[in-house]
């Protein structure tokens, strides 16, 4: 594995000087209010053309004649979504897995976006940044979850979007069979083709890191504990918390376990009777813990956000890194554009694309 401290790409975005950041601030809050009511914030976010990255000898051909290059199995499939909060993160992370990628050309997102999101804007911004990337757009209809949304301790887990992995299996298209989900928070400095290869083994639907040292009854309500019709569902599984940010999902295996269902069928019970208060994850504890194929922990050295309820900075956990998560309340273009960083927001801002939409010199 490249030592983290020799992946970082020669690119390090400079903010305004601090003098210089009320008149900025003036200038883009005009420009805003004089913007058309019907603009989104995406209109707004400009991101510079990201270097060409390039197969190694040894790649294999992807020879899409006559196929889906959407399914081509000999790809490295990526599957993210897209939305105007967390754009800036989705292209850092794309270009993260381009940079540390032997094989680059061979990478397929799809990337996962609201129905009511301007597809054409993303695309374009996409195919602007990323001019020879392999990629489609899937509309998402946040309709049928958003009735079964329930309260969490942060209003951003409670988006719609946070709910599409729920329906991956549906979204994509029926000949692909495995894909690597990602979240936008985070950055990988490694190879992702090696996350993609992790075995699934004969049974399991899904791989991910595993943390089992976690007090894994926390992720659920003590109505949920005393009833024991309830809590006899982790009965015969080591049921640890896992985070599903980066997760290795056989799609077939889901679709023919109609794990979709499943997940649907845990939130209705949430709705009639609050049994957990964590946003998305814990349907999927409750259908996959202690039955999905382990991922080593350099894979997702998550929490680099801080907690949910407060904003912290966290240092790396013990080990090797092959990918950094900033799960949790801070994201880091939020505080460096605030100049108010974590030390480890800067490995970070090393694949930002965003374009500051003004150039002051001092």
């Amino acid at each position: 594995m490249p030592k983290l401290a020799l992946t970082i790409p020669p690119h390090h975005p400079q903010r305004p000087q601090h003098c210089h950041y009320h008149l900025l601030l003036f200038l883009l809050i005009s420009a805003i209010n004089a913007a058309p009511a019907s603009a989104t914030i995406t209109n707004y976010q400009r991101f510079k053309e990201a270097p060409q990255f390039y197969n190694s000898p040894t790649c294999p051909s992807i020879d899409t004649s006559g196929t889906n290059e959407m399914c081509f199995d000999q790809a490295v499939h990526v599957a993210m979504t897209l939305d105007a909060s967390y754009l800036r993160g989705s292209m850092a992370a794309v270009v993260s897995v381009l940079h540390h990628s032997s094989c680059p050309q061979n990478i397929i997102f799809h990337f996962i976006a609201s129905v009511t999101t301007n597809h054409h804007h993303l695309s374009h911004t996409i195919s602007r940044s990323f001019p020879s990337l392999k990629f489609q757009i899937y509309p998402y209809n946040s309709s049928a979850v958003s009735g079964l949304i329930s309260t969490s301790i942060r209003s951003a887990l409670d988006c719609p979007l946070n709910y599409a992995r729920n329906y991956l299996a549906n979204i994509l298209p029926p000949c692909l069979r495995r894909v690597v989900y990602l979240d936008s928070d985070l950055i990988l400095v490694d190879d992702i083709a090696k996350l993609a290869a992790t075995p699934l083994g004969d049974h399991s639907v899904l791989a991910a890191t595993e943390y089992c040292n976690a007090n894994f009854t926390s992720y659920f309500t003590p109505t949920f504990w005393s009833n024991p019709t309830l809590s006899l569902t982790f009965a015969g599984r080591k049921a640890c918390y896992f985070n599903t940010g980066v997760m290795v999902i056989d799609l077939q295996r889901w679709r023919e376990g109609d794990y979709t269902t499943k997940i649907i069928e845990w939130m209705e019970l949430q709705k009639r009777m609050r049994i957990y208060d964590l946003g998305s994850l814990p349907p999927f504890l409750l259908v996959f813990a202690g039955n999905i194929a382990p991922v080593d922990h350099r894979w997702n050295q998550h929490g680099l956000g801080g907690d949910n309820y407060r904003g912290l900075c966290r240092d790396l956990h013990p080990g090797p890194v092959s990918l950094l998560h900033w799960s949790g309340k801070g994201k880091p273009w939020v505080r460096l554009d605030a100049n108010q960083p974590c030390p480890l927001d800067a490995l970070w801002a090393a694949y930002d694309l965003r374009q500051t939409p003004f150039t002051l010199k001092s």
